[in-house]
């Protein structure tokens, strides 16, 4: 599971045509204790994010076939809202 902050938003006035009508994050990954962990990413939102908000995100091929139709250039995708991390004893 890969955990994330939403840190900003990518405005792009061209994109490749699969990416059309696609909101585009910066997140910064974050360990299970909200620890910044890593280098921060652009992801394709799927379920509307907003900024400060942790995430739950897929890399490589997984995130290219979290969008509908068949090839995407998409690295990083933003597939769930976190509402509590519960760590088991």
């Amino acid at each position: 599971m890969n955990i994330a902050r939403v840190i900003g938003t990518v405005v792009a006035t061209q994109k490749v045509p699969s990416l059309t009508g696609q909101r585009l994050l910066v997140i910064q990954p974050c360990d299970e204790s909200g620890a910044s962990s890593g280098r921060a990413l652009v992801a394709v939102d799927l379920v509307s994010a907003a900024p400060g908000q942790e995430v739950f995100y897929v890399k490589g091929r997984e995130a290219a076939h979290a969008l509908p139709g068949k090839e995407h250039a998409v690295d990083a995708a933003i597939v769930g809202l976190i509402d509590e991390v519960r760590k088991s004893h």
